[in-house]
């Protein structure tokens, strides 16, 4: 157990200036984390995890659209992708159809469970989302450069 000259020291600690690459990086961890919670709080809530409703929102906007597309959209491998395009496709929210000009390619549509989740609602991380670009929308583009860069700076470095 921390005697007292401990617990100073820890709470001290805690609210200490990590400097500008530290700070950042405690920021990204403390956004994911949050984005982890606020899925397992969707999937309790509507079904849909928050990677799900993503997929399930890109669909809706681009009916047809191919599996690797999607893949391409959300910067993931399209393995990571088939986990879930199969839960969706198991709660009867995705149709996929074979390509009739390509039959190893997959289109995706949203069936008529699909369309009554694609719809702009609240308890979403796309909410929490859009709340938070509406108030400072001259920082979002910023912002965005800030991670795509980031983003592209990580996979470069993991090649």
């Amino acid at each position: 157990m921390p005697d007292n000259g401990q617990i100073e020291q820890l709470e001290e600690t805690k609210d200490a200036p990590l400097g500008a690459v530290l700070d950042f990086m405690r920021m990204l961890w403390a956004v994911d984390h949050a984005l982890q919670s606020a899925s397992k709080r969707m999937e309790a809530t509507f079904g849909l995890t928050g990677p799900q409703r993503l997929v399930v929102r890109i669909v809706g906007r681009f009916p047809g659209i191919a599996a690797g597309r999607v893949a391409e959209i959300l910067h993931v491998h399209p393995s990571t992708l088939t986990g879930i395009l199969k839960r969706l496709e198991a709660r009867g929210a995705l149709q996929r159809k074979p390509d009739p000009r390509d039959a190893r390619r997959a289109l995706l549509t949203l069936t008529a469970k699909g369309r009554k989740l694609d719809v702009v609602r609240t308890g979403t991380v796309e909410q929490a989302v859009r709340r938070v670009l509406a108030k400072d929308p001259g920082k979002v583009a910023f912002a965005q450069e800030v991670l795509a860069a980031l983003s592209e700076e990580l996979d470069a470095g993991l090649r």
